[in-house]
């Protein structure tokens, strides 16, 4: 299933309410780029509506135009004819810097300046706008919290002294900064190592679940582009577009053979990458959380037939699965363990691969703002796959 972000999960209750779009339809008629000297364009003709509020990927061999296209939408590269509309607004008759101050726009690495602090990296574009200082200093707060860095701990360091999967998140924020309705991302996360992917996906994933904006983003993966897509825009050389529609269809019912070599699995396999963790049963063990009573802890565990227990923080979010042995002391306290979770919208290829690097057999799952929601076991992930091709027989 693609994922749907039109409504977003309750995880206090497992229904799912409308969220508001606060992004803007954006529309390219007949877009041209030729380069001077250049006999074949580097994008020919590319016409396509991204709807308000959905994340669409761009994908495609090198050099097949998805990053010239990409960067046509803020003007980084000029178009040579054609129009772009964001929210029904030609972008050609608005100024460069008006343009892009309204456009988040998140590169490989996060881009920082070094120099700066993450909250000044943070602050420059509302800076620009004139915005007051109190109203600075909280949207850095607020933009800290929603891509899980504590703002206390992490505002006033450098670059330099952050991880990488940090200062992508850092990156995401300032992109966020302006609350601009568009966001445009070329590739993101491909200078990270796979965990640290996962994980700055379904930080985008549940962030979006909360903002709704138009994401347009360039990846050379088909998986990533699966997992974030609501949907997905395969080109060919000169931008020419092989396929665009949902991630369902572009994996069962390749457009041509060039899709195809996008493809290439088995239809169990491509229920993995198209199957949401929030579709699957999740299983609730015991938790605790910092501060209680260890010894009320493991009476409740033992009472339940659990041999661990999950720690929560005080604001409900997972900081480690410890075993009842490990309890030490009279208080619950934080663990330092490095956990990893997967989000509700995560595939059950990700949930899968966290299951392997796990002791308990399953992956913990969170919902918005990282909040504990359950947890997903290889049995709940069998009996959907072995649910799905019994019906697929009938």
């Amino acid at each position: 299933m693609s994922t749907d972000l039109s409504k977003t999960p309750d995880t206090t209750t497992g229904t799912t309410t409308e969220a508001s779009i606060s992004g803007a339809e954006i529309v390219l008629d007949e877009v041209v780029k030729q380069y001077p000297g250049q006999k074949v364009p580097a994008v020919q003709s590319l016409s396509l509506t991204i709807p308000a509020g959905e994340i669409v990927m761009f994908i495609g061999p090198s050099g097949c135009g998805k990053t010239t296209s990409l960067k046509m939408i803020n003007r980084l590269i000029e178009p040579t004819s054609g129009t772009i509309r964001i929210g029904g607004d030609d972008v050609a008759k608005q100024s460069d810097n008006e343009l892009r101050r309204q456009i988040g726009y998140v590169i490989q690495g996060g881009s920082l300046f070094p120099h700066m602090t993450v909250a000044k990296n943070i602050a420059i574009v509302p800076k620009m706008l004139g915005w007051k200082r109190q109203r600075i200093d909280e949207r850095i707060d607020e933009l800290l919290d929603l891509v899980s860095l504590d703002p206390g701990k992490y505002r006033d360091r450098y670059p330099r002294e952050l991880s990488g999967g940090q200062q992508q998140r850092v990156g995401v924020a300032r992109g966020l900064a302006a609350d601009p309705p568009v966001i445009l991302m070329d590739e993101p996360f491909g200078a990270v190592d796979p965990i640290t992917r996962q994980r700055l996906q379904d930080e985008l994933l549940s962030i979006q679940r909360e903002l709704r904006k138009t994401i347009v983003c360039v990846t050379h993966d088909i998986d990533e582009a699966v997992k974030l897509g609501d949907r997905i825009l395969i080109l060919q050389e000169g931008a020419k577009i092989a396929q665009y529609d949902s991630p369902e269809v572009v994996l069962g019912a390749p457009a041509n053979e060039f899709v195809e070599d996008f493809v290439g699995s088995g239809s169990s396999l491509k229920q993995l990458s198209l199957t949401r963790v929030r579709d699957v049963d999740l299983i609730h063990p015991t938790t605790a959380t910092v501060g209680e009573s260890v010894a009320e802890v493991k009476r409740r565990a033992e009472a339940n037939g659990d041999t661990s227990v999950i720690i929560l923080d005080q604001r409900g979010r997972p900081r480690g699965w410890p075993w009842l042995r490990q309890l030490k002391g009279d208080t619950v306290v934080e663990p330092t363990e490095d956990l990893v979770d997967v989000d509700l919208a995560s595939t059950l290829n990700d949930a899968l691969d966290t299951m392997l690097s796990s002791s308990h057999g399953g992956a913990i799952v969170t919902g918005d703002r990282d909040q504990y929601v359950g947890v997903v076991n290889f049995d709940a992930v069998t009996d959907h796959i072995r649910a799905i091709e019994e019906k697929a027989r009938d």
